[in-house]
């Protein structure tokens, strides 16, 4: 049942139509190595994304329960705040920023930050979004191009916050202008799908898919200088990040397993971000304490 095929025909990944196994593109839907260097029949029940798809959104929504009930928002805050951790639990759980990356040391929240959400309605525009674009995104540079490019916007978004929230200390910055202390969501890595849809769109000539896209980011980067709780800085760090990361990768040229094995050491070290982010570093009391709060 685990064993790779290495000849003769197989079911695309993504478009349910019989290809050669070794074929480099699907003749039907375009997707890059449609038989999965083999093993296609084996892993062609997780959809087109392979199972990232439910690791995201399966894995943020139990992060956000864990969180919630771990140490529940005490307080007012309004509808945005309805059903949300407290700052202590995002902490805990992995929260990124300037003070749990400088102050604390926990430099690994880069990616653990990702996985957490500050309230329900948070986590569920995060997942709505991400939803609709990772299965384009998989289409388009595959599933392993996919893990690399969710993982590096993460990096991205979140150590810019966290860069100039920590300058915020020290210079006059304007406050909307200011990274943050503390911050989460899936919004740096959701950003990076969209710089690399932007950056496929120009690699390709295709001026609908990309004016489409910009004009989502500019919506999204205009609103958030006009409400305080929206971290800019990470999402236009991740926007960098997944263009960049676009730039690097080449959606026009085959995927090769090298990427997949970059995937899985992604989804290792996130993995571990987690773990560490839980178990490592100072505790939220004693970050308080050195910063005399």
């Amino acid at each position: 049942m685990l064993k790779r095929q290495t000849s003769g025909s197989v079911v695309c990944s993504n478009c349910g139509r019989l290809v050669g196994v070794n074929d480099e593109r699907c003749f039907n839907c375009g997707k890059w190595n449609p038989g999965l260097w083999g093993y296609a029949p084996m892993l062609g029940r997780l959809g087109g994304t392979l199972g990232f798809s439910q690791i995201v959104l399966g894995g943020c929504i139990l992060l956000f329960l864990l969180s919630y009930l771990y140490a529940p928002r005490q307080g007012g805050g309004g509808i945005l705040r309805i059903l949300s951790p407290d700052s202590s639990s995002l902490y805990k759980f992995g929260a990124s920023g300037a003070l749990p990356v400088f102050v604390a040391g926990r430099w690994w929240t880069v990616l653990s930050a990702a996985w957490l959400h500050g309230g329900i309605l948070h986590i569920f525009m995060n997942m709505w979004c991400l939803r609709s674009l990772m299965p384009l995104v998989a289409e388009l540079y595959g599933t392993s191009r996919l893990v690399i490019i969710y993982t590096v916007s993460s990096i991205t978004g979140f150590l810019l916050t966290s860069v100039l929230g920590y300058a915020g200390f020290f210079l006059p910055i304007p406050g909307f202008l200011k990274g943050a202390t503390i911050t989460v969501g899936a919004s740096a890595p959701l950003m990076g799908l969209a710089g690399a849809l932007i950056y496929y769109g120009r690699r390709t000539g295709s001026r609908a898919l990309t004016q489409q896209i910009v004009q989502w980011v500019l919506i999204l980067v205009v609103f958030g200088f006009f409400v305080g709780f929206v971290d800019n800085w990470a999402h236009l760090g991740g926007l960098a990040g997944g263009y960049l990361a676009a730039l690097w990768l080449d959606p026009l040229r085959p995927e090769k397993p090298g990427h997949m094995l970059a995937a899985l050491a992604c989804l290792a070290l996130t993995l571990l971000s987690l773990v560490l982010a839980f178990f490592a570093g100072p505790s939220w009391q004693e970050l308080m304490a050195s910063i005399g709060r």
